[in-house]
């Protein structure tokens, strides 16, 4: 018998293979109808220029001072509220708690990453449209 753990990653492989990213489960039970959802999330990767280096190696080498606002959830990030609008911030706008930074879109879902202090915006540490996971430095706040 396959364990269930085999079982995911096969289908899982699957998936990856045939290119789908959403599976929608459906089976009738004896006391009703059983409905799952499933998106599979997988982080590409993508060869780095020479000289690359990303936001959280950047803030570790820097040792950056100033208050560092972080993804709370795995998605995309979006530095504007639609294509070619306006960004939220830019570098060197001063933000008050509550104003909105980014959106993480995550599972069809438009979240707010709101500032969590005031200050003035030293820094933003991603490029539209891309990945971030959970703890992802996004921008410093000084």
């Amino acid at each position: 018998m396959t364990s269930f753990r085999a079982t995911v990653e096969n289908m899982s492989k699957l998936m990856d293979e045939m290119g789908i990213t959403e599976l929608d489960i459906e089976r009738q039970l004896l006391l009703g109808l059983y409905r799952k959802h499933i998106h599979l999330s997988k982080q590409q990767t993508v060869a780095a220029p020479v000289g690359f280096v990303s936001a959280q190696q950047k803030c570790d080498q820097n040792k950056i001072s100033g208050h560092v606002v972080k993804s709370p959830m795995v998605g995309v990030v979006y530095l504007a509220p639609e294509p070619g609008a306006k960004h939220f911030v830019e570098v060197g706008d001063s933000v008050k708690v509550g104003d909105t930074i980014a959106l993480v879109e995550a599972m069809k879902t438009f979240n707010p990453i709101k500032s969590d202090v005031d200050g003035v915006v030293k820094e933003i540490l991603v490029s539209d449209t891309a990945a971030v996971e959970f703890d992802s430095p996004i921008a410093i706040i000084e």
